[in-house]
């Protein structure tokens, strides 16, 4: 009787060893290797003049994306292809300059800001001019993404509002092309 007190307590040391080590390592396994976090993300670069062309999304199988594509730069201007971004969570996405809100659906909402217009700044004419502002992108069946609404450029940057499922990590950055124009990047998690 003895020896098989000192087995079950050497089993049962054993087992509640094991237990916290399994724990420890099922709980810092992040989703889909993601470490982005859901706190503000903005980059300086210099001015750009190259306009804003289009918005579009698109599904993965960890994120939806966003991505704010531009145009090249307008030739005799300074400025390169890169482009600042502010991009946070905010309890309500309002307009530049009449602060009216832009109504989104979703559990949260990020406002995306692009420091580029979305007009030819030479001509004054649109470069970027959706048939719907309230839905620029049809995000039907997105796991994450519930509606992207333009909000329009004012005084040099281009407001464009994304609702989502809820607060959930993302991460923003800037890739070159196609051609001599780039790509504004915004990945957001299906999930934690």
């Amino acid at each position: 009787m003895r020896k098989l007190l000192v087995v079950a307590a050497l089993m049962l040391g054993v087992v509640a060893g094991l237990a916290p080590a399994v724990a420890a390592h099922s709980a810092g396994a992040p989703y889909c290797g993601i470490r982005w976090g859901s706190l503000t993300k903005e980059s300086v670069a210099p001015e750009t003049t190259a306009p804003i062309i289009n918005v579009r999304a698109g599904r993965h199988g960890c994120f939806d994306r966003l991505v704010v594509d531009l145009g090249a730069p307008t030739p005799g201007f300074a400025g390169g292809q890169t482009i600042a971004y502010h991009v946070e969570y905010v309890p309500q996405v309002v307009e530049e300059g009449s602060g009216n809100p832009v109504p989104l659906a979703g559990g949260a909402f990020l406002e995306v800001f692009a420091y580029a217009n979305a007009f030819d700044v030479t001509t004054g004419q649109p470069t970027y001019a959706p048939a719907d502002r309230s839905n620029v992108v049809n995000v039907a069946g997105f796991r994450t993404f519930r509606q992207v609404a333009f909000s329009g450029s004012f005084e040099g940057r281009t407001l464009i509002g994304l609702g989502v499922r809820a607060r959930l990590p993302f991460r923003v950055f800037v890739l070159s092309g196609p051609g001599a124009g780039s790509r504004l990047v915004i990945d957001v998690a299906h999930r934690w």
